[in-house]
């Protein structure tokens, strides 16, 4: 798309040079033909999570690890495409740049996203449109994870807690070099993706390099780009968007290019390791409303990580670890005669410390316990005017403490979590607001600057009974508190993503949920199943409310005020696998369902709809093939102020690879089809003005390489 603005252009210029250094980067372990293996050839394999005591069998803490083939299979774009269709897991869809997941009907801050155990330091948790800052083309493995595991790193966590490992920093030298490389390419978007992962030893010191390159034009959708065709017209509350502009074929903003550098050594000694990662990280997206858009993303981030085993009697190890992440993006809105003109420029300076004690078994209980600090400073800015955009300059200050332990007596487990936090706010207090000229009502009260301090206690317990062998049923029992973020407590401008006039309220109080889950589960033999329920109940649920207002002077978008109220989310999911993730045939049939109401009546907003899907896969010789179909319902329980309702939909996907080993390199050859169908697919867990005009991508077709060894 063609754009005239002289700043968007030396951008791009610069985004482009970064893709070439990274492509030669990436060319240079292809042709050096230094692989590594990130897929075991054991399928029996199991491995601890990295933010769990307990294995990837226990129910304590319903726990997914995504990695191996599965995750190459599944990865997207996106961290949200790429688990959203796990058990539990949804996500939101802004194009190919944006997505985050939604986790048992929450999202932004009640889904905290990690990257190798510290917190990712972008703004995703604000928007929809603001993309997860921690790519996911060259991650070993990405954990999902709850109840007291999840405490060990945030309180608030009240949907989960997602991990992204990428073993920038080594803990053990590797015995002679290894890597990989994997390219592909996409037709639904003319989408050309490679990456590269390069680990090797220099005496006692380990070094890990990755890059990975991106680059998808606007995708083709099925239909027609506006629910139920070019002649409906979606009346979003305060925005009738008379005028949408109805697109069949490709959908207009929908791009996504991203590049990312990782580099970290570590020294390995005989009982502790020391380790330092830089990574820089750019990403131009679209973001497909009526009024279209694109976001131009980057940020840097250094880790550190020491840890030393059994450093004095009773403890297995201490671990420190530290991170700096400098995180901006540029907002840009499409000007008639210039094309895309930077709007609004967001910045986020973070800075996470942690502390780690882990002691040996005592009296059947092993666990850890330590300290965290986090420092942050965000703004947001008018590139016109250099007035605050829509959020003052906040910095946010948080201190905690954690402790979680796990136990185990013949055929009972147990674990127990808890978290103190203390959380202050502190916003710029000379800022001055807006005016919205809200019609046909007084402008919404403005929020009040001032600094707000919470101090927040979430706790967890849960039991575990193996009342056979391979059967158990759990029970657990997590109380999280979370203190409102910036954008709840001081937010006061336009969002042109979301087509809102958003009204933060200083006022709020923190936020408590009460979650109380029931698992039953079979883990032998080839037939093997779980079932968990679950009922989460909030004290002061954190929302946007519609007021029925519109600012005149904000093109007539809806007044969103943050509003609090006790909510209840509760839910199900079942999943029954057969020889699954073994060799031969295996099939898994899963489904999963979530139903969020506030309790004086209503539903809660941006609720995924129920799904039920089967998964079919048969491996023979050098073969692998698979198939999965996803029949989602449609979401009618919507909020009073949502429109729709959303369509059921479904999803068939299939794939095949063929892999040979040729002089000790393993070659694989694949092709994945997604949305054999080519079904209009739009998520109910997308916010309206987004939804409404902006479907899924269609029929796709994927033919890549990968080489390993």
């Amino acid at each position: 798309m063609k754009m005239n603005s002289r700043s968007l252009l030396a951008k791009r210029n610069a985004f482009g040079l970064l893709k070439s250094v990274s492509l030669t980067a990436t060319l240079t372990v292809s042709f050096s033909v230094i692989a590594y293996a990130q897929s075991s050839n054991n399928p029996n394999l199991q491995i601890e999570a990295t933010g769990s005591q307990e294995s990837n069998t226990s129910i304590l803490t319903p726990t997914k690890i995504l990695q191996g083939n599965e995750l190459l299979d599944k990865l997207g774009t996106t961290l949200g495409a790429t688990i959203g269709n796990e058990l539990g897991v949804s996500q939101t869809g802004y194009g190919l740049g944006a997505s985050r997941p939604v986790m048992r009907g929450l999202d932004g801050p009640r889904v905290q996203i990690l990257q190798n155990g510290l917190s990712v330091g972008d703004v995703s948790a604000i928007s929809a449109d603001h993309a997860v800052a921690s790519p996911v083309a060259n991650a070993r493995q990405i954990e999902i994870l709850r109840g007291a595991a999840a405490l060990k790193y945030g309180s608030g966590s009240s949907g989960g807690l997602v991990n992204v490992i990428n073993d920038r920093i080594l803990t053990n030298l590797p015995e002679q070099a290894t890597g990989a490389v994997n390219t592909s390419y996409d037709t639904v978007s003319n989408g050309r993706a490679a990456s590269g992962v390069i680990e090797s030893s220099i005496g006692s010191v380990a070094v890990h390099v990755d890059t990975a390159i991106n680059n998808n034009q606007n995708y083709r959708i099925p239909g027609n780009s506006i629910q139920g065709g070019p002649n409906q017209v979606w009346n979003i509350p305060g925005h009738p968007f008379e005028e949408a502009q109805n697109f069949t074929g490709k959908l207009p903003n929908s791009f996504n290019n991203q590049n990312n550098l990782g580099v970290g050594a570590s020294y390995i000694g005989k009982s502790s390791y020391t380790g330092v990662s830089v990574e820089r990280m750019n990403n131009n997206y679209g973001i497909p409303t009526v009024e279209g858009g694109m976001i131009a993303q980057s940020q840097n981030r250094y880790d550190f990580q020491h840890q030393t085993r059994d450093p004095f009697a009773g403890f297995s190890s201490v671990k420190f670890s530290a991170a700096n992440s400098n995180y901006n993006h540029t907002e840009f809105a499409i000007n008639p005669d210039t094309g895309y003109t930077p709007a609004a420029l967001w910045k986020n300076i973070s800075n996470e410390f942690r502390l780690d004690l882990a002691h040996k078994q005592f009296m059947g209980w092993k666990g850890s316990f330590g300290a965290q600090v986090t420092r942050s400073s965000l703004e947001a800015t008018e590139i016109a005017t250099g007035n605050y955009a829509i959020l003052p300059s906040t910095k946010t200050n948080s201190n905690a403490l954690f402790w979680i332990e796990e136990g185990r007596w013949g055929a009972l487990q147990g674990n127990l979590g808890l978290r103190y936090n203390a959380v202050s706010q502190n916003p710029n207090q000379v800022s001055e607001f807006q005016n919205p000229v809200a019609e046909p009502q007084p402008n919404p009260a403005t929020p009040n600057l001032e600094n707000r301090n919470f101090n927040l206690l979430s706790y967890s317990a849960g039991g575990l009974w193996n009342f056979s062998n391979g059967y158990g049923t759990g029970l657990s029992y997590t109380v999280s508190q979370r203190a409102p973020s910036a954008a709840e407590l001081y937010s006061y401008g336009i969002h042109e993503s979301t087509a809102t006039f958003s009204v933060g309220n200083s006022n709020l109080n923190k936020e408590t949920s009460h979650n109380l889950e029931f698992n039953i589960q079979k883990t032998v033999g080839k037939v093997r199943g779980k079932v968990n329920a679950y009922l989460n109940k909030f004290n002061n649920y954190i929302y946007g409310f519609y007021t029925g207002q519109t600012a005149e002077a904000a093109e007539e978008f809806s007044v969103v005020v943050a509003q609090q109220a006790a909510a209840t989310i509760k839910g199900a999911e079942a999943e029954l696998t057969y020889n699954w993730n073994q060799f031969g045939s295996g099939a898994r049939l899963f489904a999963d369902a979530s139903q969020g109401t506030f309790d004086a009546g209503g539903n809660l907003p941006l609720q995924p709809a129920p799904r039920v899907g089967l998964q079919l896969a048969h491996q023979q010789n050098k073969w692998l093939a698979n198939a999965s179909y996803t029949y989602s319902f449609e979401q009618n329980r919507l909020a009073s102020w949502e429109v729709g309702p959303t369509p059921s939909y479904n999803l068939l996907n299939a794939g095949l690879s063929y892999t040979e080993k040729v002089n000790k390199i393993s070659w694989t050859g694949y092709v994945n089809l997604r949305n054999l169908l080519n079904e209009q697919i739009r998520f109910a867990t997308t916010p309206m003005a987004v939804r409404l005009y902006a479907p899924q991508p269609g029929r796709s077709l994927m033919v890549g390489v990968r080489a390993a060894f």
